[in-house]
C-alpha cells in the first residue's frame, strides 16, 4: 500500500473509485508465453485489480525463461529423412538440435 496511509482509509478511497482488488489464492504457475520462449513463474503472487470494468493482473515472483522450440514444418523433416535415410522421428530431433538448420541436421545425421 501507500506508507503513512491507513489501510482502511485506502480500502474506502478504493471503493469509492469502484476499484475492487483480490489475490487470487493456490496459484501454481504462472506462464507468459512468447515466441522467443516462456517466462514461468512457479508459485506467484497474482492480485486482480478491478477498475470501471477493466481487470489487470500483477505478478509477483521470480521467472525462469525456457527458450521455445523451433517450429519445424513436415517438409523440413520429410527432406531431411530422404536425404540422410533415417525415420521421420530422428530427422525431427536433428532438426531440433539444429535450430531448423536442413544441412546441418543432414550433415549430423550421416556421420
Amino acid at each position: 500500500m501507500i506508507p503513512g496511509v491507513n489501510p482502511k482509509q485506502m480500502k474506502q478511497m478504493m471503493k469509492k473509485l469502484g476499484m475492487k482488488m483480490e489475490e487470487l489464492e493456490d496459484v501454481e504457475r504462472v506462464v507468459v508465453y512468447t515466441k522467443k520462449g516462456n517466462y514461468v513463474f512457479e508459485g506467484a503472487e497474482v492480485v486482480t485489480t478491478t477498475m470501471q470494468g477493466a481487470t489487470t493482473y500483477q505478478i509477483q515472483g521470480t521467472p525462469e525463461f525456457v527458450e521455445a522450440e523451433p517450429e519445424i514444418p513436415d517438409d523440413d523433416v520429410k527432406m531431411v529423412s530422404e536425404q540422410a535415410n533415417v525415420s521421420d522421428e530422428e530427422a525431427l530431433n536433428a532438426l531440433k538440435e539444429t535450430k531448423g538448420d536442413i544441412a546441418e541436421a543432414i550433415l549430423k545425421l550421416s556421420e
